[in-house]
């Protein structure tokens, strides 16, 4: 599979795109005023442990406390008991690393039922974490004691001792060659994760980074005893290097870049940790833009859209809510050559890459819900839930399916560590508050007559102004003229309409006249 990193590179926003065989399937963008977090490594302090939650809340100096779970706490390499771990996966653009065997995913899970957070942790204590999830909607930051500091080829974990090996590496015999390098040439006191950029390296190049690596957790360690509290010890790369060091693997050809300061520094990188990848970067030299020319722009803005066209004709709708996201397959403009079921087969195979691709390119995580296309051949179903299947091992962040059922629902997770495309480029309409909606001008018109209604006792009789959205009070002169005037007549009382453009079509104020006021109003009026 061909695969291209290009980057735009601009003072005020720098954006990465992970082309695959000419699809975006993963993109990333940083601005100087909004810096991702995760990586990064800070001297806290616990304000409060919650034994309840076997957790811990942290100052590091954010706006909203970190979370810290029990599970997450290794305070030194006492506290871990050692299992091997048969394989690793990486967390691409982050410094966490996990296991790929349930019972290892966290190195201090053994721990949690002998060694209960509060025999841990207390509150007013110094902690060094690192950021392992950013603050996502209302949450703050997931933070980790188990430091683990990436470089290209390797990750260093300075907490533990043994060493791991990126499940993406399939050959057995290499994975057993560079666990035995690594073993070899370690110091006792530290453990590594080999990752996938590993595969092929030999001794000299893994013992280099090995070293790189180790001063830097020597500069964090002396730099952690003289910072006050909270302090930022360690900041990960930015994203440009982030995605030289992570993304640029051996399926992706080239490296295209579009600043001439973006691209020296790349190669200055690279002359350090993949000397070989040098002539693979690119520096775009076209007039028009860099994401113009490879089509991305127009893939972006498909990714905030509801409503994503398939090439046969059929789509998918994309709905996202606070706890899951549904995806619904459709027909739509496509009817077949043959016989439906093969046009609902046929859809279904096609929306299964589509789906796929917008998981990654929107960061969708959490609960995921597909609703493909009603299929009645039990052969259909499994063909194209193993297609799905296929498709997401193509997928960097962990995911798990669970089986089609027969109504054509698959439901399924994947591990969010960041917020989505849609939640980072959008906000909340000032209008619909974010639900999509609004109130119909009919319906707030009837509320504004209820109302008036309602304070019957107080405005009986006495004139009245009602402010409200223009097209609010249009209405009133028009289609709901008579129910407008019976309330007049019901109150006896004259009521004055204002048409008042800065309100939202949802507000309106009703405001009781004097007699004075209300002929002036007249006046004015006529």
């Amino acid at each position: 599979m061909s695969g291209e990193l290009v980057i735009n590179a601009a003072p005020y926003e720098t954006r990465v795109a992970l082309l695959e065989n000419g699809h975006v399937v993963e993109f990333y963008f940083e601005r100087p005023s909004d810096k991702g977090i995760t990586g990064n490594i800070y001297k806290g302090r616990v304000i409060k442990v919650l034994p309840g939650m076997q957790s811990a809340f942290v100052d590091i100096g954010l706006e909203k406390a970190a979370f810290l779970h029990v599970g997450d706490v290794i305070l030194n390499q006492e506290d871990v008991v050692i299992t091997e771990f048969l394989s690793v996966e990486e967390n691409i653009l982050t410094s966490v690393v996990e296991s790929e065997n349930k019972t290892c995913r966290n190195i201090s899970s053994s721990l949690l039922s002998s060694s209960p957070i509060e025999d841990r942790l207390r509150e007013g204590q110094e902690v060094l974490v690192q950021i392992a999830k950013e603050p996502l909607g209302t949450k703050g930051a997931r933070v980790t004691t188990n430091i683990t500091i990436p470089g290209r080829k390797l990750v260093l974990m300075p907490l533990v001792r043994h060493v791991g090996v990126s499940r993406r590496i399939e050959d057995e015999s290499e994975r057993e060659r560079l666990r035995e390098i690594i073993a070899s040439i370690k110091p006792p006191n530290v453990g590594f994760i080999v990752r996938t950029a590993a595969e092929g390296s030999d001794r000299d190049k893994l013992l280099a980074e090995m070293d790189f690596l180790l001063k830097v957790w020597e500069s964090i360690k002396e730099k952690a005893s003289k910072a006050p509290v909270p302090a930022i010890i360690y900041r990960e790369l930015d994203v440009t290097l982030r995605a030289a060091r992570d993304l640029f693997a051996r399926e992706v050809e080239k490296l295209i870049v579009d600043s001439e300061k973006e691209y020296e520094k790349i190669l200055q990188f690279l002359d350090a940790f993949a000397p070989s990848l040098k002539s693979q970067v690119e520096l775009y030299g076209g007039t028009q833009p860099i994401f113009d020319a490879y089509g991305i722009e127009m893939e972006i803005q498909r990714a905030l859209g509801k409503k994503v066209w398939l090439k046969s004709g059929g789509y998918i709708v994309i709905e996202s809510t606070e706890a899951l996201t549904t995806i619904d397959v459709n027909t739509g403009r496509y009817v077949g050559k043959r016989n439906l079921e093969e046009t609902v087969l046929k859809t279904n195979l096609e929306a299964v890459q589509e789906i796929v691709c917008q998981l990654r390119l929107r960061n969708i995580g959490g609960i995921i819900i597909i609703d493909f296309i009603d299929m009645e051949k039990p052969s259909d179903r499994e063909r194209v839930f193993q297609a799905l299947v296929d498709a997401l091992k193509r997928d960097r962040s962990k995911t798990k399916v669970l089986p089609m059922s027969e109504f054509g629902l698959v439901q399924m997770t994947r591990k969010r560590t960041r917020e989505s495309i849609e939640r980072l480029l959008h906000e909340a309409c000032p209008y619909c508050d974010g639900t999509g909606f609004i109130k119909s001008k009919q319906s707030v018109c009837y509320e504004i007559l209820r109302a008036i209604e309602r304070e019957r006792s107080e405005l009986f009789g006495k004139p009245i102004v009602v402010r409200a959205h223009p097209d609010v009070i249009g209405l009133f002169y028009d289609e709901e003229r008579a129910s407008f005037e019976y309330v007049e007549e019901d109150l006896h009382t004259r009521i004055y309409l204002q048409p008042d453009s800065s309100l939202h079509h949802e507000e309106f104020d009703i405001i009781p006249l004097s007699e004075e006021m209300a002929k002036q109003l007249e006046c004015g009026s006529a």
